[in-house]
Parts: structure tokens; C-alpha cells; sequence
């Protein structure tokens, strides 16, 4: 049986890839090599969960590292199993005989609920002893050493995804300049046009945060925003625990979709919704609404769901007319820069529920 895994060291910092990949490559394609059962599938599959990582890796919490890997390289091994029943099984024994992980973390890992672990063990335990599964690792490893990592091919491969990234964004902004380059040339010109053009908002930078299935999250002052495996749910002071399911039918699944809805608060809107039917991994949410671009927060449970919740403020519409602006549209995007969804309807507004001012 492996031995025990050693105490969390120090977490990595900013700029240690290399050594983050030195230190961890002979784990990673050794697990890689018990998902795969093929040494050069095992390597390939390593050597690409360190490029995804280090295209991510000024975004990935220096507290939680390893398990952004570990769960990049079980859903990119899910991904070419197809979404397999023996698939899904094989990955849960491995991380709890070989990688030594408990109930709760392979769940975690998984995005799946604690009691589908044990079921998994409870069969597989009626078949197999625990000690007879860990054997049978180590005959498989039998002669197995793992290569040298292929840093300088990560580093160059990563970097690459991440300008691709990067490029889309900047186009995003430029088109959004645009707009407002016109009007000045216009008024320069000699047109009609009096006063300065005001430039739409940049987007900001969200961050897509993995929770584990109950963990709340406070979205604003007074609003918190929780998943489980059923879908999301939300509570602010005059309207608590409201859900939005995923699986009741309500949701056209044959198609990727995201929903809105939002709540006036002091001076802005709360606005939040949920994202189903993705065929990837959302990098970016944004909110265009009033002339204005918002990117927003996402919400998504571990072992990539395929939905998640979005949350952002918005301005109000400066109609006064109580709703969010007109022609709101949100979409989502993945990380080089595709619409994996976008909504075609503005949002339906509850009763005004004051919960204090935000911060700027």
C-alpha cells in the first residue's frame, strides 16, 4: 500500500511553475498512468493538466493547488472516457487507495455528493479488499519509471493558451473603445455632437471559485449565494432561501442556456443567474446592459458540473423606469474567448430589497 501522503508543505507562491512541476510530475503521471493503464496516454495526460495549469496559474489559489491539478487531470481523463460508469469508478479507487484521499475530498474532486463515493467503495469492497486493490496498483506500476518533465514544452504550450486568452480579451476592449473614437473624430469635424463622449466600461476581471456542495458565499452585503447538486440557491434579507433547480425540467437541456434575475439594491442591481448545458469549462461571464459591459463572478462545484451560478452588480437604468436597462444581454464565454452561452431576454426584477450601500 502507498504510505501515507506527507504533511502540506508551504503553499506555492507566484512564479514557481518549475518547481511546483518538478516536485509534483513523478505523482501526477504516476496516477496518470493508473487512469490511463498506458504509459504514453499516462504522459501525455500529465504533461497536459501542467500546460492547462500554467496557463491558469496566476489565477489558481496558492492555498489550493493541488487540487486544481488533481482535478484538472481526472476531468480531462473523464473527458476521453466518454463520461463512462467504469470510468468515473476506476478514478474513484485511485484516488483513495493510491492517492490516499478521504470520502468528502474525492466528492470534492468528482462534483459529486459523498454518498455516491461510498457507494462506489461499498461495491467495490464486496468484490475486492482494500489491500487486494492496492496490489494490484503496484503490480500495475511494476517496472514503471515515471520520464523526466517536459517543462520547457508545458511553458511554451501553456503560455500559448494563455495569449490566445489574453488576445481575445484584448479585442474585446478594443472593439468596445471603438464606439467612442468615432464620436470624438465626429466632433472634431465639425458635426453636431456637443460634450465629451462617455467610454463604455471596461470589463473587469472575474474569477470562476469552486465551492464544495452547501459552502456559502457572501455575493453582497446581506446576499448569499450557495449550490448543491440540484442547483442554486440564494437568500437576501426579505426574501430568503430561494432555488433555482437544474434537473426538474424547468431548463431546456438540449441546448446551453443562461438565466437572469435581479434585485434593486442601494443605487445598483444585484443581478445573478445560472448557466446550464455547457460543452466546456466557462472562463468569463459579462453582463452588457445601459451601454455597459460587467464581468461577473461564477460559482461552480467541483468535477465541472457542466452549470453554475454567475453573480455581478449592474447600474441603474438611468430611465428610471425600475428595471435593469433595456437590451441586456449576458453570455458566456470559455477560455479562448467562445460563446458557450448567451441569454436572449432581460431580466425579470423582484420587489426592491435594500441590504445597504456598496462599496465602490
Amino acid at each position: 500500500m502507498r504510505p501515507p501522503r506527507a504533511p502540506a508543505e508551504v503553499p506555492y507562491v507566484e512564479g514557481d511553475f518549475a518547481d511546483y512541476a518538478r516536485d509534483r510530475w513523478p505523482g501526477l503521471v504516476t496516477t496518470a498512468r493508473l487512469l490511463t493503464e498506458d504509459p504514453r496516454a499516462a504522459e501525455e495526460l500529465a504533461r497536459l493538466t501542467l500546460v492547462r495549469a500554467y496557463a491558469r496559474w496566476r489565477r489558481i489559489p496558492r492555498d489550493d493547488v493541488d487540487f486544481h491539478v488533481r482535478r484538472c487531470l481526472v476531468r480531462t481523463r473523464l473527458r476521453g472516457w466518454a463520461r463512462r460508469a467504469g470510468g468515473r469508478r476506476r478514478v474513484v479507487l485511485v484516488l483513495r487507495y493510491w492517492e490516499g484521499l478521504g470520502e468528502a475530498e474525492i466528492a470534492q474532486v468528482l462534483g459529486c455528493s459523498v454518498g455516491a463515493v461510498r457507494a462506489v467503495l461499498r461495491r467495490e469492497g464486496k468484490r475486492l479488499r482494500p489491500g487486494d486493490t492496492c496490489a494490484g496498483f503496484a503490480a500495475a506500476l511494476a517496472g514503471f519509471v515515471p520520464p523526466a518533465v517536459p517543462l520547457d514544452a508545458v511553458r511554451r504550450d501553456g503560455a500559448l493558451r494563455r495569449r490566445r486568452r489574453a488576445g481575445t480579451v484584448a479585442a474585446g476592449c478594443a472593439l468596445l473603445l471603438a464606439p467612442p473614437v468615432a464620436l470624438g473624430l465626429g466632433s472634431g469635424a465639425g458635426g453636431d455632437v456637443t460634450g465629451a463622449a462617455e467610454a463604455p466600461d471596461s470589463p473587469a476581471p472575474g474569477t470562476v471559485r469552486i465551492v464544495a456542495p452547501g459552502e456559502r458565499v457572501a455575493a453582497a452585503p446581506g446576499v448569499e449565494l450557495w449550490l448543491t447538486r440540484d442547483g442554486g440557491h440564494w437568500s437576501s434579507p426579505h426574501a430568503p432561501n430561494r432555488f433555482r433547480a437544474v434537473r426538474d425540467g424547468n431548463l431546456d437541456h438540449t441546448r446551453a442556456g443562461v438565466s437572469v434575475q435581479g434585485e434593486r439594491l442601494d443605487g445598483t442591481y444585484f443581478q445573478s443567474g445560472l448557466y446550464h448545458g455547457l460543452t466546456a469549462e466557462p472562463a468569463r461571464v459579462e453582463v452588457r446592459t445601459g451601454g455597459r459591459t460587467v464581468t461577473a463572478d461564477v460559482l461552480t462545484l467541483a468535477g465541472s458540473p457542466g452549470w453554475g451560478v454567475w453573480y455581478a452588480r449592474t447600474p441603474l437604468a438611468e430611465s428610471g423606469t425600475g428595471r435593469a436597462g433595456g437590451g441586456q444581454t449576458v453570455t458566456v464565454y470559455d477560455a479562448a474567448g467562445e460563446v458557450l452561452a448567451r441569454s436572449d431576454a432581460g431580466p425579470a426584477v423582484t420587489e426592491p430589497v435594500r441590504v445597504g450601500a456598496w462599496r465602490p
